[in-house]
């Protein structure tokens, strides 16, 4: 057989054996909890934030306190996020997003893209108000009279309940929950090469997003303990108005039983000191399947499996 002919067979070989690995593992959806906390602020929980990546594409679904750290500890560059999601507009949810956007297009190579946000009622406003806010910034910045590069422009949309992207084979569709009296808030669920994600944001309760969860691989869903209420000396009265507006554990495990998640997991942990005692033994009342307590820095890979890394922790 002629050399060639041979050369170029064994390359094709090995360019299959190459791409079999990567394609597999393009099936899988990435979830990192970049933040698992509250408003309280945390050093072991930072603002809710969420990096799902799929499908090459890579976005946060809230951008709390400390997203922006978050994503250069684990070494995304914020030049790759390629959209965010909100979930509402409560402050401890959004405040990290100037941080995100500002930080993201004149610091080193720069974001050369537009900066894409997704979010309730009231999105496009705030960040119309947020360009204003930071015009002197921005200006300053460009250091003469050049048009507004395309790396500080943020392209804003308010959503309803839908298909919100649908690209390369992942969809992202908006539902809503019951986070009254916060109207609309969003959970969002993530599809993509046959697994799929939930993601609650926050809720009471919500008929809506056990329609929407059903069967999902991965269920990622807040909750609220009333014992870390407690030991913080809180107001009964002040502690009973936070707790209604969220899920306790026991609620949390009906929600999982009624749902059948691959895998849950909780997130957006009210109050941040909150152990695994707090919550897991109450959610055993009512549901006896896999759960776990998230952390910051966490991630979960779905795919054939759902398998957690938990963050290596540096000795004292």
């Amino acid at each position: 057989m002629d050399r060639n002919v041979v050369r170029a067979a064994t390359v094709i070989v090995l360019a299959f054996m190459a791409l079999a690995p990567a394609a597999a593992v393009a099936q899988e959806i990435k979830v990192t909890l970049l933040g698992t906390g509250t408003p309280v602020p945390a050093m072991n929980r930072f603002g809710p934030s969420i990096l799902v990546e799929a499908a090459g594409q890579k976005f946060l679904f809230d951008a709390g306190r400390g997203a922006m750290q978050r994503l250069a500890q684990i070494r995304v560059r914020w030049q790759d996020v390629d959209g965010v999601f909100l979930t509402h507009l409560h402050s401890d949810h959004v405040v990290g997003f100037p941080d995100l956007w500002l930080t993201g297009w004149p610091v080193g190579a720069g974001r050369d893209r537009p900066l894409h946000v997704w979010g309730p009622r009231g999105t496009t406003k705030m960040m119309s108000h947020l360009e204003q806010a930071y015009e002197f910034d921005i200006r300053i910045r460009l250091y003469d009279d050049r048009p507004m590069p395309d790396g500080v422009v943020i392209r804003a949309e308010d959503i309803d309940e839908r298909v919100v992207l649908d690209k390369g084979g992942l969809k992202i569709t908006a539902f809503e929950v019951d986070h009254a009296p916060i109207r609309p808030a969003y959970g969002y669920r993530v599809d993509y090469g046959g697994r799929s994600v939930v993601l609650s944001g926050d809720t009471r309760v919500s008929q809506n997003l056990i329609r929407h969860a059903q069967g999902v691989d991965l269920l990622v869903h807040e909750v609220a303990s009333p014992e870390s209420f407690q030991r913080a000396g809180t107001r009964p009265e002040r502690a009973k108005t936070v707790i209604e507006h969220h899920v306790t554990p026991e609620q949390a495990g009906e929600v999982f039983a009624k749902t059948r998640p691959r895998l849950a997991v909780y997130s957006h942990i009210v109050m941040p000191d909150t152990t695994e005692q707090d919550l897991l033994p109450p959610t055993r009342k009512m549901y006896s399947g896999p759960v776990e307590v998230g952390e910051d820095l966490m991630v979960i890979l779905v795919g054939e499996n759902v398998e957690v890394r938990r963050p290596v922790r540096s000795s004292p």
